[in-house]
């Protein structure tokens, strides 16, 4: 089951490239992700570190953004592009539209969270979730934001080149090839809801947002007073077809800290770039580890030595995989 996006000319003529990643939809992203323990070689480790700022005041938060499904309409993180203008917005928002978005959030719902009682009871507190958003923020996203500015940077170069030498079909075609497929003129778009629609974008087009944290499904919204948005994940590499997780990794914690203290930063970084690519060459295991091929093969062979990775060969390939021993490793690590 797949969304379906319909484009017409119009709508292909007014497709834009956001600037770079909008903080709090990073966040919204980011509190979905540390409900569940989906993808642990990628974000375990900022879990970890994320866990250390949990408070009960941020409570509220995880329960209007859950895991899986929608998070209530007031709470919309993706149209401003500052922080500062998106919690102005929130503080700001009529208390008859608080209660608005809650009904219907709420609509066929057997359990309703305490805090959303609470919040239709009084939707003046909405100035307290505004300054959870600010403190989950803080602590969750600030630490990592100037790398994940210069990923959402280096990949909107990228994707500008793309667009000038071979026009929207490529751009639309390797934003995000797992989970987004262009079919002229429909975009199909597999969502972690396993949503099933038909959307005609109307003549609105479609704006492309960057994300690290949003580095598997993408998230999408057509609001009522804006245009159309989707999510695509920050890609390492001109050459990569996707985000990596060394790359995801290394932008929110750089590898664990006890990894990088065993193994040295950039064997770390191979080592959690072939656990994510089982069965990648030695040059692909360069280039998603930003490294030369001789540093890739020297720094896999030390790992193989040491029972971390196996190695086989395919025909004249040589391929590298995971352990169990680093597997086991790695997992150790993320819990650190």
């Amino acid at each position: 089951m797949t969304l379906r996006l319909h484009f017409t000319a119009q709508d292909l003529s007014r497709i834009r490239l956001a600037e770079g990643a909008r903080p709090l939809l990073e966040l919204s992203i980011g509190i979905r992700l540390l409900q569940e323990r989906t993808y642990p070689v990628r974000f375990d480790a900022w879990r970890q570190r994320a866990a250390g700022h949990l408070r009960p005041r941020l409570g509220p938060l995880f329960d209007f953004i859950p895991a899986l499904g929608p998070s209530v309409d007031f709470l919309d993180m993706s149209g401003a592009e500052s922080l500062e203008t998106s919690l102005e917005q929130m503080r700001s928002i009529p208390a008859r539209r608080v209660v608005e978005d809650l009904e219907q959030w709420v609509a066929g719902r057997e359990d309703l969270p305490r805090s959303a009682r609470q919040l239709r009871d009084d939707p003046s507190l909405v100035r307290h979730l505004a300054q959870a958003v600010q403190d989950a923020h803080q602590g969750f996203i600030a630490p990592y934001w100037p790398r994940i500015e210069q990923a959402a940077s280096a990949d909107r170069t990228v994707r500008i080149q793309q667009l000038a030498e071979d026009g929207v079909e490529r751009l639309l075609r390797e934003l995000n090839p797992r989970y987004l497929t262009w079919e002229p003129p429909v975009l199909h778009v597999t969502t972690a809801s396993g949503r099933d629609d038909d959307v005609h974008l109307g003549g609105r087009g479609l704006l492309l947002i960057p994300s690290v944290f949003g580095a598997h499904y993408p998230a999408y919204d057509h609001p009522d007073d804006g245009q159309p948005w989707i999510t695509f994940p920050v890609r390492d590499s001109a050459h990569a077809v996707a985000a990596t997780a060394g790359s995801t990794a290394r932008t929110l914690t750089d590898a664990p800290a006890s990894l990088r203290a065993l193994l040295g930063r950039t064997r770390a970084i191979v080592l959690l770039v072939i656990a994510e690519h089982p069965a990648c060459t030695t040059s692909q295991l360069a280039t998603y580890a930003h490294t030369s091929p001789a540093s890739a093969s020297e720094h896999a062979t030390v790992l193989r030595n040491a029972g971390l990775t196996t190695l086989t060969r395919h025909g004249k390939r040589v391929l590298h995989a995971l352990s169990p021993a680093g597997q086991a490793l790695l997992s150790s690590a993320a819990e650190a």
